[in-house]
């Protein structure tokens, strides 16, 4: 059981500023939307007493690699990669927006998220995946069941997958998981994702789920 000191959390802002990830609908990059809601994941943390680590904060992070070790040599206790999902590029339809032509797929949406069974505290990894997919829930956020055509489930209640070799989550020391929160190229859920009083929302269940989860292992409630 965790002691009364501060926790410390790394916040790994997904993909880079050169590699950006996925383009939305509207043609926004993932890294964007990455570097929004992590600095409010930054912020819900640090309102809970906790010491946070941001990795990957000017989006010129070397290699995935690096962000594991980033958080190792300042002492994270929990490493948490934020992404954005997208689709397979045979299920993107186009459409112009703004005078770009641009690609969508209004079929899937919702969060999910991954852990590996290669990270040397898997058991802790998936708890703390399980409890924030349960409080998300709870908030009134619906997750995805599009990745388990591809990924098996770790958790199927709280959309947890297990993806083992994700370099992030694999080579991370401490217990690792990485966050899907929602597919930016469902033209609503875009929106959404984008509404920084949302961002606010689904970080602060986030960060309750990461707090109970550390401090002593219970499911939040």
């Amino acid at each position: 059981m965790a002691g009364a000191q501060a926790q410390t959390v790394a916040v790994d802002i997904g993909h880079t500023l050169a590699a950006s990830g996925a383009t939305s609908a509207r043609g926004r990059s993932e890294f964007e939307f990455n570097r929004d809601l992590a600095w409010q994941l930054v912020s819900a943390l640090l309102e809970r007493g906790m010491t946070v680590r941001v990795i990957n904060a000017d989006g010129e992070i070397p290699s995935l690699r690096a962000r594991p070790a980033q958080a190792a040599a300042e002492g994270a206790e929990l490493f948490i990669s934020i992404h954005h999902d997208s689709v397979s590029a045979h299920e993107l339809q186009p459409w112009t927006w703004n005078g770009l032509a641009l690609d969508f797929n209004d079929e899937f949406a919702g969060h999910s998220l991954f852990v590996s069974r290669e990270n040397p505290d898997l058991p802790r990894s998936l708890l703390c995946a399980r409890v924030a997919g349960a409080r998300l829930q709870r908030l009134g956020f619906v997750p995805t069941h599009k990745n388990a055509r591809r990924r098996p489930y770790a958790d199927a209640a709280h959309a947890v997958h297990y993806y083992d070799g994700l370099a992030v989550l694999r080579h991370a020391s401490m217990p690792a998981l990485l966050f899907e929160a929602g597919v930016i190229k469902h033209r609503d859920e875009e929106l959404l994702l984008r509404d920084p009083v949302r961002q606010a929302r689904m970080a602060d269940g986030i960060a309750t789920a990461i707090a109970a989860c550390l401090r002593n292992g219970d499911p939040v409630r």
